[in-house]
């Protein structure tokens, strides 16, 4: 993964929180959209750029395509996070200006605002 989304997901509007409920869409999840929607790949491009087979990446888009139309036809929520993904430098995001940064040293600041509340979006790896 070369970035991790900007925004934390997406509510619909209009409807109160407490009657929406949500879809979890995982991290690989919105990349293979990324690839294959915005960025107009096929779906061997996709997988190659997602180090994974063709099939695993038709299984991703696939399942994220369909929490995506859950999300919009029942009035959910969407909350990307979570998933089996390996991303370059430390990502955060900012709890204060909802920046998402990234920086190749780990940082206790955000870049933008400089406030000490901040996310991180590294996945962390057990103890050994």
């Amino acid at each position: 993964m070369s970035a991790l989304p900007p925004m934390e997901g997406y509510r619909p509007y209009g409807v109160p929180g407490r009657n929406r409920g949500s879809v979890e869409l995982l991290f690989e999840e919105y990349e293979a959209i990324r690839l294959a929607d915005y960025e107009n790949l096929t779906q061997e491009e996709a997988a190659q750029r997602m180090n994974i087979s063709r099939p695993t990446f038709t299984r991703l888009y696939d399942k994220a395509r369909k929490n995506i139309a859950r999300a919009f036809i029942e009035s959910k929520s969407i909350v990307i996070r979570g998933g089996d993904y390996e991303i370059d430098n430390h990502w955060y995001r900012c709890r204060n200006c909802n920046q998402v940064n990234y920086s190749p040293d780990p940082v206790d600041n955000c870049q933008h605002c400089h406030s000490d509340d901040i996310l991180s979006l590294n996945k962390k790896l057990p103890p050994q």
